[in-house]
């Protein structure tokens, strides 16, 4: 099996410029994926993103935005540690591209950097099984929210 990446690519019943914003506003980004979420949505804007868990503490993960460009991209590194600069081999990039389909958007996101992190097989094997499960769950919420959001 290959671990180098994740890809996904769902229609969504709003306008690209709604599904931008859902996928790149901090306020948004919450409702469908992390239970926080603290960053600035612009390109080089850093903070982080936290996950609730089990008795009520919150696992946080570094974010960077790569690039945001409405309404068409959006990306991000994440998972560097705290203090480090977001780059190649430290952090997970994951691209949004939207495309206008008809009355709603065609989302392609993508995953990369299981790879390039100098884990063992095991450890990128098991992180990007992670990863998948973690999407599956997650990315099915987006067209259902982003739908509210446009109405």
């Amino acid at each position: 099996m290959e671990y180098a990446s994740i890809e996904r690519e769902i229609r969504i019943e709003a306008a690209p410029e709604v599904v931008f914003g859902v996928v790149s506003s901090p306020e948004h980004l919450k409702e469908w994926w992390p239970d926080e979420a603290e960053y600035p949505p612009v390109e080089g804007g850093s903070g982080r993103i936290g996950f609730h868990q089990d008795g009520g503490a919150v696992q946080w993960e570094q974010f960077t935005v790569v690039d945001a460009r409405p309404p068409r991209t959006f990306s991000f590194r994440w998972t560097h540690a705290e203090g480090e600069e977001a780059a190649p081999g430290n952090s997970f990039l994951v691209v949004f591209d939207l495309e206008p389909d008809g009355e709603g958007t065609l989302l392609r996101m993508t995953e990369t950097g299981f790879r390039e992190r100098g884990w063992t097989e095991a450890v990128a094997a098991q992180a990007h099984a992670d990863h998948v499960a973690g999407w599956d769950f997650f990315l099915p919420r987006l067209p259902v929210y982003a739908a509210k959001v446009a109405r």
